[in-house]
C-alpha cells in the first residue's frame, strides 16, 4: 500500500510537472539550435557576399582602367588574398577550369557547384550551400567578371562550413547541458518536495488505518507549518476527540449496564421476597412500592436511550400544541418533592401567578423539567437546597431557573457538560445523555438551556422558552 501510494504521487508529478518541463526544455533547445544555425549560416553568407562584392568592385575598377592588364590584376588579387585561413578565392574560366586559387593548389572540377553554373547562365552571380562530392559541407558564391570570357571569366569565393557546424554544435551541446542541469535540479528538488508530501501522507494513511481499527493512541508528528502540518494537527485533534468519544462511549455502556442492573436486581429481589412471604402485607406493600419505583426508573432510562437514538438518527419528533408551562413545571416539582424530602434536601418552588402559553410538545417540555430537577437533587448533598423559579423576562421570553447548592462542576468540565455520554461526576448514577437530550429538545422549541456552576458551591440551569406569540414554529425532526 505504501509503495503504491508513493509511486502514484511520484508518477503523477513526473508526468504532470517534470514531463512538461522536459518537453519545454527540448523544444527550447531545438529552437535555439535552429536559431543559432540560421544565425551563423546567415552571417557566413553575408560575410562572403561582402568579401566578393569588394573583390568584384576592385576588379571592375581595374578592368575599366586597363583591360590589357586585367588578367595580371586578377592574379595579383588572388595571390595576395588576406583571408586565406577561412576562405578561398579562385578564378574560373568560361569552360569551367579553375585557373588559380588563393591557396596555390588547383582543385579539380568537382569543387564547382551550382553557384558557378548559375553565374554563367545568368551572367551575374550564383550561390551554393551544400555538400561537395567528397562529403565536405561548403558555402560558395560566384560572380562574373567584366572579362566574361577567358581564364578569368568568373571570380569564386568558397568557405568550409565544418567550423561553423562545430561552433553551432558547441552552442547546442552547451544549451543541452544547461537544460539537463535544469532538469536534474528540478528532479532532485522536486523529489525532495514530493517526499515531503509522500512521507506525511504515508504516515497519515498508516495512522488512519490504526484509527479504523479503534486504536487512537498514535499521534502524527507535526514537522512543517504548512497545509500538511495543518492536516496533521486536524487529524490529531480528531483522534483526541475520537479517543474521548470512545472512552465516553465505553463508560456510557458500563454506566448504563450498571444502571440497568441495579433496579433489575432490586425488582428481582423484592419479587422473590414477596413470593416467599405473600401473607405479609407490610412486606408486600413495601416490595411493591420498590418494584414500582425501580420500574419507573428503568422506564425513564429506556426512554432516554430511545430519545438519544431518535436524536442521533434524525427521527426525534415533537407533538405540537398549546402548553401551560406552569402546569408542567408544577407537576415536575411535585414528582420530586417527596424524593427531595427523603434525601433531606429542601426543594423551594417560587411559582408565579401566570406565564404566557408556549407552542410546543407538552411531554417533551416536562421531560426537560424533570431531567433538570432530578440532576439538581441527585448532585446535592443532604441538607442542601434546590430552588426552582419561573418568570417572564423583559423581552417577553419565559425564563425557568433551577439552582442547587450541590458539589458544582469543575471549570474544565463545564464546556462539555451538554455533550452526549459526558459525565462530570463519576460517583453519582446517570447515563450522561439526559442533559444532551434536554438541550436538543430546547433547541427544537427555539429556546435554550444554559448551565453555570461554581465548583463546591452549586450549579444553576437556566431554561429559556419563547412564548407562543414570539415563537418560531418548532422543528419536528
Amino acid at each position: 500500500m505504501k509503495k503504491n501510494t508513493r509511486n502514484t504521487i511520484t508518477r503523477r508529478w513526473m508526468v504532470n510537472s517534470l514531463g512538461v518541463i522536459a518537453v519545454v526544455l527540448v523544444l527550447l533547445v531545438s529552437a535555439f539550435g535552429v536559431f543559432i544555425n540560421y544565425y551563423y549560416l546567415n552571417y557566413s553568407r553575408q560575410y562572403l557576399t561582402g568579401k566578393l562584392n569588394t573583390v568584384s568592385s576592385i576588379l571592375q575598377q581595374y578592368y575599366t582602367d586597363d583591360p590589357q592588364t586585367f588578367a595580371a590584376q586578377v592574379r595579383s588579387v588572388i595571390s595576395g588574398w588576406s583571408d586565406k585561413s577561412s576562405t578561398e578565392l579562385m578564378s574560373v574560366s568560361s569552360d569551367g577550369r579553375i585557373t588559380m586559387t588563393s591557396s596555390g593548389f588547383t582543385p579539380t572540377r568537382e569543387v564547382l557547384a551550382s553557384d558557378y553554373t548559375d553565374a554563367i547562365s545568368t551572367g551575374t552571380s550564383g550561390y551554393f550551400r551544400g555538400r561537395l562530392p567528397d562529403g565536405e559541407r561548403v558555402m560558395a558564391m560566384s560572380v562574373v567578371t567584366p572579362a566574361s570570357t577567358g581564364d578569368q571569366s568568373v571570380i569564386r569565393i568558397m568557405t568550409s562550413l565544418d567550423r561553423v557546424n562545430r561552433r553551432v554544435a558547441i552552442y547546442i551541446i552547451a544549451a543541452s547541458a544547461i537544460a539537463v542541469a535544469i532538469l536534474l535540479l528540478m528532479f532532485f528538488s522536486g523529489m525532495y518536495f514530493v517526499k515531503s508530501i509522500v512521507i506525511p501522507v504515508n504516515q497519515l494513511g498508516a495512522t488512519a488505518r490504526k484509527y479504523s481499527r479503534g486504536d487512537f493512541s498514535t499521534r502524527i508528528p507535526v514537522k512543517n507549518d504548512d497545509e500538511i502540518g495543518e492536516l496533521c494537527v486536524i487529524i490529531n485533534h480528531m483522534a483526541d476527540d475520537l479517543s474521548k468519544s470512545e472512552a465516553m462511549k465505553n463508560e456510557f455502556i458500563s454506566s448504563v449496564s450498571h444502571e440497568l442492573r441495579t433496579p433489575l436486581t432490586a425488582i428481582k429481589g423484592w419479587a422473590e421476597t414477596i413470593g416467599s412471604m405473600p401473607d405479609d402485607k407490610e412486606t408486600v406493600t413495601k416490595g411493591m412500592r420498590v418494584i414500582n419505583s425501580e420500574t419507573q426508573r428503568l422506564s425513564e432510562m429506556v426512554e432516554d436511550l430511545l430519545d438519544f437514538s431518535r436524536m442521533s438518527n434524525g427521527r426525534f419528533t415533537l407533538t405540537l400544541g398549546n402548553v401551560d408551562v406552569l402546569a408542567e413545571l408544577g407537576d415536575a416539582v411535585l414528582i420530586y418533592r417527596e424524593k427531595a424530602k427523603a434525601d433531606d434536601i429542601e426543594l423551594i418552588y417560587s411559582e408565579p401567578e401566570d406565564l404566557p402559553i408556549v407552542f410546543g410538545d407538552r411531554n417533551r417540555l416536562r421531560q426537560v423539567f424533570i431531567n433538570v430537577i432530578d440532576n439538581a437533587i441527585k448532585y446535592s448533598d443532604p441538607g442542601g437546597r434546590v430552588t426552582v423559579e419561573a418568570a417572564e423576562s423583559e423581552d417577553g421570553n419565559i425564563t425557568i431557573t433551577v439552582a442547587d447548592t450541590g458539589m458544582g462542576i469543575a471549570p474544565e468540565d463545564l464546556p462539555r457538560i451538554k455533550e452526549k455520554f459526558f459525565r462530570a461526576n463519576h460517583i453519582k448514577r446517570g447515563s450522561g445523555i439526559g442533559l444532551a437530550v434536554a438541550d436538543e429538545i430546547m433547541m427544537l422549541h427555539g429556546g435554550s438551556l444554559n448551565v453555570s456552576s461554581v465548583q463546591g458551591e452549586g450549579t444553576t440551569v437556566t431554561i429559556l422558552l419563547p412564548p407562543k406569540k414570539m415563537a418560531v414554529t418548532p422543528q419536528i425532526g
